[in-house]
């Protein structure tokens, strides 16, 4: 039981029938949706999700990603999925996130408190009980397979040379899976969960700005944070992360963000949980209408301190891959870049669903 009011009355019991129930295949993968892993760590779908954007990136797309609609019909169809309208305040808008094995893994070391750390044990264990789980998502022989085999042996002879060898060589696979997963499982108990999971992204928590090294979090902060009347943002692929890195901009800057918003990773919910979030940060969406093929920061456009930066992946990866920022400084190219600018701001708004 919680007495917070942003956490439900019950708590799911984490046990290996209870937990193969939530397991679904979406796009050739194991996953867990949002809302019934919510109720596992006693959220409400809305408060784990928002727990989730705090700490996005660490969710890259093959931990975390949400579903089509059409992918939740056909769950419903095949899979007999229901969502839950409960947690969801009873009103199902968006569809929901699924985890895979890796991502629930990450979640843990995310979620805290004493139920987060229990609930999470419960799932290590869990996961390391079910072999045939296991076996799945490594695209072995399943149970019925291996079954039948054993009886080729036994009821026919002429099979038996052939047979053998062929369950010899599935017992290795499946052995070599269990050891290298109960491996993965016994290094996830040593405290803290998985040895902190955020430390293996450290190695590309850099990028180069204009040749020297810099921390990329906090690059794209910073550089934000440098604006006095405006910054301009081209890119066309952008996420919740894109808004995030605007946590510093001042309350009399606006921001524009010009995207196609390309694969739809940046939803209207998002939008709204960053002004909820930062009510001093007025951020406009218009569209780039495919004129823009790289990566752009304009600071204070058309001004005396304006000044235009290349960006080489989108600000959503930072941290992720190792990658540049470089700064124009002839004026030549900024001259250039101002008859562009001015038809982006002629383009219409970027409408998110």
């Amino acid at each position: 039981m919680s007495k917070d009011n942003n956490l439900p009355v019950s708590v799911t019991v984490v046990d290996e029938a209870t937990i193969r129930g939530k397991i679904y295949e979406v796009r050739s993968k194991k996953v867990m949706l949002d809302y019934e892993l919510a109720e596992i760590y006693g959220y409400t779908t809305k408060a784990f999700n928002q727990q989730i954007k705090r700490n996005i990136e660490r969710f890259p797309d093959d931990f975390m990603f949400q579903l089509s609609m059409e992918e939740v019909e056909e769950l419903s169809r095949s899979q007999n999925v229901t969502l839950n309208t409960g947690t969801r305040g009873g009103n199902v808008k968006y569809a929901p996130h699924a985890f895979t094995e890796s991502g629930i893994y990450m979640l843990m070391s995310v979620l805290k408190g004493e139920l987060a750390v229990s609930q999470s044990i419960a799932l290590i264990r869990t996961f390391r009980a079910m072999k045939d789980y296991i076996i799945e998502n490594q695209d072995l022989i399943g149970r019925h397979e291996f079954t039948q085999l054993k009886m080729e042996v036994s009821e026919n002879k002429a099979l038996e040379l052939q047979s053998r060898a062929k369950l010899n060589a599935i017992d290795e696979q499946i052995k070599s899976v269990v050891d290298k997963m109960s491996d993965v499982v016994m290094r996830s108990e040593i405290s803290p969960f998985m040895l902190d999971l955020g430390k293996p992204t450290e190695k590309h928590e850099f990028l180069i700005l204009n040749g020297e090294p810099a921390k990329a979090n906090e690059t794209y902060i910073n550089l934000y944070s440098e604006a006095n009347q405006s910054v301009f943002i081209v890119d066309n692929y952008i996420n919740i992360k894109t808004l995030r890195l605007l946590q510093e901009v001042k309350p009399a800057v606006a921001v524009t963000v010009f995207s196609d918003n390309l694969g739809n990773m940046l939803h209207a919910s998002d939008l709204t949980d960053f002004g909820t979030e930062f009510p001093h940060i007025s951020v406009s969406l218009q569209t780039v209408g495919g004129i823009m093929h790289d990566r752009y920061i304009i600071l204070d456009f058309d001004t005396p301190n304006e000044r235009i930066f290349h960006c080489g992946a989108s600000s959503k990866d930072a941290g992720k891959k190792l990658t540049s920022i470089t700064e124009y400084s002839d004026d030549s190219i900024k001259a250039a870049f101002h008859s562009v600018v001015d038809n982006l701001l002629h383009n219409p708004t970027l409408q998110l669903r």
